[in-house]
């Protein structure tokens, strides 16, 4: 066990207030109109769809600052078209908020999707897990073919990313934006806990016109 993953897991509750003291002190030390700026409200050009998992911050790993992205997380980073948590912020981001990019995140290793492969139980998180393993229903052919029991579980993390791009877009509220003229982009990525890169999934798109014709909504 690392020396971090040690410190971490005695972290008490009074030492996250302590914590806080320190961050707050700090902060004004660098900017003594730190907070008072925050406070005036937020303007984020980015709403963040990412992982639950607490090794994937959002603002950390993109070196951004609280206000620069507007974040929703869940297990394994799902958009789901009865979500009603999820679509609301999403609603609120991209018609009250006006962001401009919508960035779904998954990341290697992630404890969701590798449970999704497996026939055991884990409770009451089977029923969200359905949703991943059907994507990999739908790209069984694909994974099956990979031997690497790790390797298969990347490849449905990424397929998975990709599949939730393709819910977002086929959501009312995104598609809305677009046929309204709003600048609306939407992209795909996946971050790596062992390099702490991320990678573009390719998929990013500001329109409908690639949609299934079933999923497109008139105006």
């Amino acid at each position: 066990m690392s020396k971090h993953i040690h410190e971490t897991n005695h972290i008490s509750y009074e030492s996250l207030l302590e914590g806080n003291k320190n961050f707050v002190a700090n902060a004004l030390k660098e900017d003594p109109e730190y907070f008072t700026t925050l406070a005036n409200g937020q303007k984020p050009p980015v709403l963040w769809i990412g992982c639950a998992d607490s090794r994937v911050p959002a603002n950390q790993i993109t070196n951004t600052k609280p206000g620069e992205i507007f974040v929703h997380r869940n297990i394994a980073n799902m958009v789901i078209h009865t979500d009603m948590n999820m679509l609301s912020v999403l609603d609120y981001a991209v018609n009250v908020l006006q962001v401009k990019h919508v960035i779904v995140t998954g990341h290697y290793g992630c404890g969701g999707v590798l449970a999704s492969m497996t026939n055991k139980q884990f409770g009451l998180i089977d029923n969200w897990l359905r949703h991943i393993k059907d994507v990999y229903r739908v790209h069984a052919a694909e994974l099956d073919a990979i031997e690497d029991e790790s390797k298969r579980g990347d490849r449905l993390v990424e397929l998975n990313v990709i599949e939730n791009v393709s819910n977002l877009c086929k959501t009312s509220i995104v598609q809305n934006a677009w046929a309204n003229g709003q600048e609306l982009n939407v992209h795909g990525w996946v971050y790596s806990l062992a390099t702490g890169i991320i990678t573009d999934m390719k998929v990013s798109t500001h329109n409908n016109l690639k949609m299934d014709e079933v999923f497109r909504f008139e105006k």
